[in-house]
């Protein structure tokens, strides 16, 4: 690891940490501490939501024009002066711009390290990297909020506003780290069947098999992420009884089986196709969504039902920690030379849209239709399996299994991996 992507992996880690102090307690603060209500704070979730789908459109084009770095330290410097303001604020309308601000800067952050580690990184590093980079987000979300919880007190709104401010301060720290890095131009893998060059959008469409990743990425997040804290945990409450405390357990042995199994499972993905990791991750969730079942529809003991729930929400956090080594890097390689930030900031979106539209969907149907919600999401999980063996289809075999090229440097007597790859392409 150079001292480039050193620099990143602290980044990601300050800049999770720094979230974590504030997402728990987001709604709690509009609603309750600023007496703003339940609607304000439903609109500042909103509003995250939209801020990011209106500006990573231009982000990914902004980073294919100015690089990375550039477009990091705005969104930086946007999510700063957001979060320091919405610890301030007493009124809706100075609390919506400032989530917007927040949620604008926060969105542009996620393609444009994305991009910084493509470019940091090889083919051979970049699985790795990017299962870093997870760990990181989850271990630096997981300690702030921990910390976060016993600095806050609803009772003061004070103590939300050092919350902000040490947000803030996380975000204006990383600027200084990021300010240092120098990121170098990496080699990527090209001519996927269906590619074509160029960096508009209409031309990134015309590229099958990021159409067909985008569609699949969608499904992913809209049956999982956009699930935790929405329909899932609506059923468990409303279906299986589930205490507020056990919530809380099921959430946290959701982070502890990512940081636990990531680096476990790493060497085992790297060696597979990547349509097939995530053709098996479907399969993983299909059961958890068979063991949500269980916990709400079965006529156990209130301990099983509650055992069951936690037990989903690791297995969840088990197919999360294969997919992190996959999606991203494949993404990357998907691109063509230039347009990382582009395809990253594409990828984004449809994690952004699926994350809106999600906890819509979900929240109702896990908490009133109990049936018909587990067996929806369990159908979902089941055509993560189907889209992902279709998108196998359309890549190419260093695409789909990039451990094939180190594998062919042994046979062609030790040529460099990137000439390999290059000569492929």
């Amino acid at each position: 690891m150079g001292a480039a992507m050193r620099r990143i992996h602290v980044g990601n880690a300050l800049s999770a940490f720094g979230l974590g102090f504030t997402v728990p307690y987001l709604y709690v603060y509009v609603a309750q501490v600023r007496g703003l209500g339940s609607v304000t704070a439903g609109l500042v979730l909103a509003v995250f939501a939209v801020a990011a789908l209106i500006v990573l459109p231009f982000a990914g084009q902004a980073i294919v024009r100015r690089g990375p770095l550039p477009v990091l330290l705005v969104a930086l410097v946007t999510a700063a002066l957001g979060a320091l303001s919405l610890g301030l604020s007493a009124s809706a309308g100075t609390v919506l711009l400032s989530a917007a601000a927040l949620g604008a800067g926060q969105a542009v952050m996620q393609p444009a390290l994305a991009t910084m580690i493509v470019d940091c990184s090889t083919t051979e590093t970049r699985s790795r990297a990017f299962a870093m980079q997870f760990f990181l987000q989850n271990l630096g979300l997981g300690v702030g909020g921990l910390i976060g919880g016993h600095l806050v007190d609803t009772t003061s709104a004070s103590s939300f506003t050092l919350l902000f401010a040490i947000e803030a301060a996380m975000f204006l720290v990383l600027v200084t780290v990021m300010a240092t890095v120098r990121v170098p131009r990496a080699p990527r893998i090209e001519e996927a069947p269906g590619q074509t060059g160029g960096g508009s959008w209409k031309q990134l469409l015309g590229n099958r098999a990021m159409v067909q990743l985008c569609v699949l990425g969608f499904v992913l997040f809209f049956a999982c992420y956009g699930q935790f804290e929405s329909g899932l945990s609506a059923y468990g409450v409303e279906a299986a009884g589930i205490s507020t405390s056990a919530l809380g357990t099921a959430l946290a042995a959701n982070t502890l089986m990512i940081v636990i199994a990531q680096f476990a499972v790493l060497k085992f993905v790297e060696r597979r196709k990547r349509s097939r990791v995530i053709a098996s991750v479907g399969l993983i969730w299909a059961v958890a969504w068979a063991v949500a079942g269980y916990a709400g529809l079965g006529h156990g003991s209130q301990t099983m039902a509650t055992a069951a729930f936690i037990s989903t929400y690791a297995l969840f956090g088990l197919g999360e920690a294969m997919l992190s080594p996959t999606l991203a890097p494949l993404v990357a390689d998907l691109a063509p030379t230039g347009l990382a930030g582009q395809y990253n900031s594409a990828f984004a979106l449809v994690k952004q849209l699926a994350l809106a539209i999600g906890p819509a969907v979900g929240g109702p149907l896990g908490a009133s239709l109990h049936a018909p919600y587990i067996v929806a999401f369990l159908l979902f999980s089941l055509g993560i399996t189907v889209l992902a063996v279709r998108l196998g289809r359309q890549l190419t075999d260093v695409q789909n299994q990039p451990s094939l090229a180190r594998s062919r440097v042994v046979t062609q007597g030790g040529a460099p991996a990137d000439a390999v790859v290059a000569a492929e392409a």
